[in-house]
């Protein structure tokens, strides 16, 4: 019994000596409360902790602890559990939801409360939104079980004068994916050489989610449960501050803001935000960081002009979000310039980042609760400036797209109102910041470099044809999506259904359809049909189901048909007869049966999987159409004649000659390969298309004007093409545009493909239009010797089949609802493409 006890003894001893590493500078703890290292087994570093293991530790602080609470605010796609650990002093947790009213009469216009000491601080301590940025989530655990457990002077003040809200892990698939790789991959005794695979993860890597989307960029666009879930979360809370903790190249040392320079010429947040507030917690920071020897730089880099960061939304909210970005050890130790960098080292430089928030936080309480408090008053005051009164808009063929960019507004909490047959958001509201980030474009900028985007207007994404108004004249409030496709239930006939091919969902019914069983057929000419209904006019695409060329019965066609009407809110319509009021019969040869498709897509090393996995999240959730994921590493062993159409996103393919033969043989048999801006470069260069790209021309003979070489990163980068929207001339007549009724539309633009006009003159679909700059920075040489001269699609037939090449990406960061279309009807249209010679 002495030698057992003497054993634990020991052990205890072991692991408070590893953790002091640590927590040493906030004893005593409460000895009633596990740590993380008691916890999971293991000292923190040791190994990296699985999401489940770090969402059961925050339920076991919520249950022994009485300073703490947890909430779970949604699941991802996987399945994983979103929580967040609010933590508190006992009497705070006791009052909370008094204290939260009381804090939110801060964010109230309408409201004059000046008791800025009285409430406590609100701190969202958000970690791990890049699954294979990991040193985040632990120390999310040692910040929680700090705040938890420690009973230490400092930490008491913190507790007693903030509510502490602890997102763990923002991203658990990528987290979880990552963390498999590292511990499976971890040597013992550890390596530390960085070409050891467990510095190496093999493609997609865990960065991203389930769907290899980055949630960092994800916090405006509102797409997956993870961010919509946060976001109704936050927009319940409002938080004072918030962290966004991430990791950079092994090679660096630590940033912390005040970040570079936001490029916007005239940001819309105040600059109170980012000069005098990050200069003030930048002071905490490095006092903390010299505290401890570690290396950090700021003002560099990182930008907050893209409003979509976890670092830059909650700035639009009258919060102070703030970027850390720890050098990776990328494993558990790896070696660089400066010796080892190890996985413990990391998680001590963003634990003691946590509590650094909070303790500037805390201290600063007063200024921060005014300056949030006036970012909400002076939202109201600049729009009352502005000429601009509002936005209306309106779709008068596509309800559900509309409501789509709908659901987006109320995402944000923007006021939305019906105005006669459109919709009207007033500028005069709270949310005046997120109305400007979502309809105003910019041509105007400090700086040409960009962390990331450059435009985001959001209506352009959906193109949502809106304008600016002087006046108001509000309707009704929106205050859900419910009721806003309302839909005539589709009668029951014996001849043949029509459907409305302009909705974005159509797509998503023909899908339906087609798995049924169901012969569809596309209409490649409008023409006005009698319908039960009365004449109804349909456009290029419009769907045609013939009830008696089925091989079911009518009922069984109808229940169908009906089914498909249900889930999916598209407008479909029965006629008796073939025999149309104007334009083409049914029975014409414009009116084709479509083939089902069979997709594929390759993916793996090289290949780019954001645009892979916008693909995959875009067929999955709202066609809920299958296509296979192919890994480069099998191509030998495909046999592609199971597929009618292949996917080629952009990436780097290093297919040999026998494999690029392949691919043009199994085209020129009539099926059809989509490329995706470098992919559609590639299949120029490597002459599998008799197509051709604009590039740069050197003057050889042409002597270099010296420049300073301190400027080469900055000169050389504004010429990239960080993100735009242009606007192209679309042959609303082609089946790539079917749907379409504008024959101007805006595109995303986010690389330096160029493509030339095709010689044939009926292969180019998309053209840049003159003057096609919408929103963002593109330098005048990009202007003239490119896109005033480039093609954004184009086809070019070989063989029986074709190749369907955009420049630009359809469907990026699954936001495009605009362009989504052009790629839908390449997949499902593409083999009835028919290239005149």
């Amino acid at each position: 019994m002495f030698k057992k006890s003497l054993l634990i003894i020991i052990l205890l001893s072991a692991t408070l000596s590893a953790q002091d590493y640590f927590l040493k500078k906030y004893h005593p703890f409460d000895e009633s409360i596990p740590s993380p290292a008691e916890f999971l087994g293991y000292d923190v570093g040791r190994h990296h902790t699985r999401h489940d293991l770090i969402v059961a530790y925050f339920n076991k602080l919520a249950e022994v602890s009485d300073r703490a609470s947890i909430y779970n605010y949604g699941k991802t796609h996987e399945g994983r559990k979103l929580v967040i650990l609010t933590i508190s002093s006992t009497e705070n947790l006791q009052n909370l939801e008094s204290i939260k009213q009381k804090h939110l009469a801060f964010v109230d216009p309408s409201k004059s409360v000046s008791n800025y000491n009285e409430v406590p601080i609100f701190i969202n301590l958000g970690y791990n939104v890049h699954g294979n940025e990991p040193s985040s989530s632990e120390a999310a655990m040692l910040a929680a079980y700090t705040f938890c457990a420690s009973n230490s002077p400092e930490v008491l003040k913190y507790i007693t004068n903030a509510v502490i809200m602890v997102d763990p892990t923002i991203n658990p698939d990528g987290r979880d994916r990552h963390t498999q790789w590292a511990n499976m991959y971890q040597g013992n005794p550890q390596v530390s050489d960085p070409q050891d695979a467990e510095h190496n993860e093999y493609w997609p890597g865990g960065r991203t989610n389930h769907f290899w989307f980055d949630l960092n960029r994800d916090w405006l666009l509102g797409i997956h449960p993870e961010s919509r879930g946060k976001l109704k979360w936050y927009h319940s809370w409002y938080p004072n501050v918030v962290t966004d903790f991430h990791e950079m190249g092994s090679q660096s040392s630590y940033f912390f803001e005040p970040m570079k320079d936001n490029a916007s010429l005239n940001p819309i947040m105040p600059k109170e935000n980012y000069v005098d507030l990050n200069n003030l917690f930048g002071d905490y920071f490095s006092s903390a960081l010299d505290s401890i020897g570690s290396f950090y730089f700021t003002k560099e880099v990182f930008d907050g002009t893209y409003p979509g960061y976890g670092s830059s939304y909650p700035d639009l909210q009258g919060a102070l979000a703030l970027l850390f970005e720890q050098a990776s050890s990328r494993g558990h130790v790896q070696k660089t310039a400066f010796g080892e960098i190890t996985f413990p080292f990391t998680i001590r430089n963003q634990f003691v980042s946590s509590i650094t928030t909070v303790k500037a936080a805390v201290e600063n309480k007063d200024y921060l609760r005014k300056y949030q408090q006036e970012f909400f008053k002076s939202a109201l005051s600049n729009a009352t400036k502005s000429r601009v009164k509002g936005y209306s808009f309106k779709e008068d063929f596509d309800k559900n797209r509309t409501k789509a960019f709908i659901d987006k507004l109320l995402l944000h909490k923007v006021d939305v109102y019906r105005s006669n047959d459109s919709y009207l958001v007033p500028t005069n509201q709270p949310q005046y910041r997120m109305v400007q980030t979502f309809f105003e474009t910019y041509n105007k900028y400090r700086d040409s470099v960009y962390y990331d985007a450059s435009a985001w207007s959001v209506a352009n994404f959906y193109n949502m044809k809106y304008r600016p108004v002087t006046s108001l004249n509000l309707g009704e409030k929106i205050s859900s999506t419910e009721g806003l496709v309302p839909i005539t239930p589709v009668q029951q006939t014996d001849y043949a259904y029509i459907i409305d091919y302009d909705d974005y969902n159509a797509n998503a019914v023909l899908n339906f359809l087609q798995a049924n069983g169901i012969t569809v057929s596309s209409s490649f000419k409008p023409f006005t049909a009698k319908t039960t209904l009365g004449k109804k006019s349909f456009n290029y695409g419009a769907l045609v189901v013939p009830v008696s060329l089925q091989k079911k019965d009518a009922v069984e066609v109808f229940e169908l048909v009906q089914k498909a009407q249900k889930k999916y809110h598209v407008p479909m319509f029965s006629v008796a007869t073939g025999y149309n009021a104007k334009g083409i019969d049914l029975g014409s040869r414009y009116v084709s049966p479509i083939t089902k498709p069979k997709a594929a897509m390759l993916i793996g090393t090289g290949v780019r999987s954001y645009e892979a996995g916008e693909i995959w999240h875009l067929l999955d959730t709202r066609v809920h159409m299958p296509i296979t994921k192919i890994p480069l590493r099998n191509f030998n062993r495909v046999n592609f004649d199971k597929y009618n159409t292949l996917v080629m996103v952009s990436g780097r393919y290093n297919l040999t000659k026998k494999q690029q033969e392949v691919l043009s043989d199994w085209i020129k048999k009539g099926n059809t390969l989509i490329t995706i801006g470098s992919a559609s470069k590639w299949v120029i260069d490597k002459e599998i298309v008799k197509e051709k790209i604009i590039e740069n021309k050197k003057d050889s003979t042409k002597v270099a004007n010296r420049k300073p070489y301190v400027d080469a990163p900055e000169n050389i980068g504004k010429e990239e093409v960080g993100g735009i929207i242009l606007n192209v001339d679309l042959d609303v007549t082609h089946p790539l545009a079917f749907g379409y009724r504008d024959n101007q539309i805006p595109v995303y633009k986010n690389n330096s493909v160029w493509l030339k006009p095709s010689e044939n003159e009926y292969s180019t679909v998309a053209r840049y239009s003159k003057n096609a700059l919408v929103d963002g920075f593109i330098t005048k040489k990009n202007t003239n010797e490119f896109l005033n001269k480039s093609a954004s699609l184009i086809v070019s037939k070989l063989g029986g089949g074709r190749v369907i090449m955009f420049a630009d990406n359809p469907n990026f960061r699954g936001s495009w609802y605009g362009t989504n279309r052009l790629f839908l009807n390449a997949i499902f249209l593409g083999d009835k493409i028919r290239i005149p010679e």
